[in-house]
């Protein structure tokens, strides 16, 4: 688990584009190759140099996801192979992190073993064990304490700001909570901005991708987990491939094809291109779920008539929902806070969606912070309803299906 988290890091942070372009514009030493390849294709209109720079580092992403391929693999319910140079880089890989975390724990554990060698001069003692236990659970208290404040801080920080004056940000007045609260910045948002536009743009596309995804996945990762054809494990790898693939590599062809079929500054620019980071993920996490499930259930429907659809329709799919749904939010999530797409394929401000329109409100340097927290905050509660009411399928469905593909 650790090397695929690490993995799948690494090539995330090589793909970073929305936070960098945004708090940065890409100047001050932040010129990524993916910022790079925007300003040369998108802003000089000079596609060839953009497309060698977006190919750049192509090689190592590459290398980094055959690794995780192979990797993510290896459960998948075929025989053992023959042990792969592949195999021996995973095994190293996983040593060195295991190295780095036994590293970073041994302060803690040589704290609880000086704690150990002291003696306890009262008449009243724990023992080794209880001690140690003691030790280890009040260590591992403030290791968490302080890894939820670093995580909730700030989600509290966009909850005060949102609620603030322009005069208290500027002027640094209640610093950590707000005097007075008040609504100005939902106000301006909404009267000042044309915030439902932007919101209503991006619901439709949201919706309408999402389904696209869970529909064309639903499918394609049965097929692969089940219709065994010439090909499927190679098309397997070509699906992860697909999705950790950078968006800067993808834009510049797709504005190419999208110009063709004369949708560039249209919604069908995004209903078209959503699904292509949305259905390789999910399609792999769907594939590793019918895996999961037994195929003799298939098998029993058939022998009492049933065909390979309706075994599907009414045995495999009911018993897919967490996975299902797994998808679906993640799928919703992922358009509606897509950025680069958007901000590349769509120019109209009537057609521009939540996370571009907010964008165009920053003007330089100069970011309009009560404006942006008031709407993260409206923006998040969506999602906030769809996680609480999904939580605990889209566990169970990605613990099922993430590794198992």
């Amino acid at each position: 688990v650790v090397a695929v988290a690490t993995l799948l890091s690494t090539i995330w942070t090589f793909n970073g584009f929305e936070t960098i372009y945004l708090l940065t514009g890409g100047n001050a030493g932040t010129e990524v190759y993916s910022i790079l390849a925007y300003k040369k294709a998108m802003g000089a209109l000079r596609f060839g140099p953009g497309t060698a720079v977006a190919f750049s580092l192509t090689p190592v992403l590459v290398f980094f996801i055959l690794l995780l391929s192979r990797y993510m693999r290896r459960d998948s319910g075929r025989e053992q192979e023959a042990i792969t140079w592949q195999d021996r880089l995973i095994d190293g890989l996983g040593a060195i992190l295991s190295s780095i975390f036994w590293v970073i724990t041994l302060p803690f554990a040589l704290v609880s073993k000086l704690l150990d060698a002291v003696k306890p001069q009262t008449g009243f003692s724990l023992g080794s064990k209880q001690r140690n236990a003691l030790i280890n659970g009040v260590l591992r208290a403030i290791a968490l304490t302080a890894l939820l404040i670093y995580v909730l801080f700030p989600f509290y920080w966009i909850l005060i700001t949102a609620f603030k004056s322009d005069a208290q940000i500027g002027q640094r007045i209640g610093t950590f909570w707000p005097e007075p609260w008040t609504t100005e910045q939902f106000s301006k948002l909404v009267y000042d901005l044309p915030f439902g536009l932007w919101f209503q743009n991006s619901l439709i596309v949201a919706v309408c991708t999402t389904l696209l995804a869970v529909l064309f996945s639903a499918l394609g990762g049965y097929a692969l987990a089940r219709l065994h054809f010439r090909g499927s494990q190679l098309l397997t790898t070509i699906l992860l491939v697909t999705y950790l693939l950078p968006g800067a590599l993808m834009f510049i062809p797709m504005y190419g094809i999208l110009a063709d079929l004369k949708i560039v500054n249209t919604r069908w620019a995004l209903l078209l291109t959503y699904p292509t980071f949305m259905m390789p993920f999910a399609t792999w996490l769907l594939m590793g779920y019918y895996r999961s499930i037994p195929e003799e259930l298939e098998q029993a429907a058939m022998v009492d008539g049933a065909n390979r659809w309706q075994a599907f329709s009414k045995i495999i799919l009911p018993l897919t929902k967490p996975a299902l749904l797994a998808v679906t939010l993640f799928s919703f999530t992922a358009a509606w806070k897509e950025f680069l797409f958007a901000f590349v394929f769509i120019s109209s401000d009537n057609l521009m969606t939540l996370p571009v329109g907010l964008a165009q409100t920053i003007f330089g340097d100069i970011y309009p912070w009560g404006l942006l927290m008031a709407a993260s905050l409206i923006i998040s509660v969506p999602v906030v309803i769809f996680y609480m009411y999904g939580q605990k399928y889209m566990v169970a469905g990605l613990t099922a299906g993430s590794v198992k593909g």
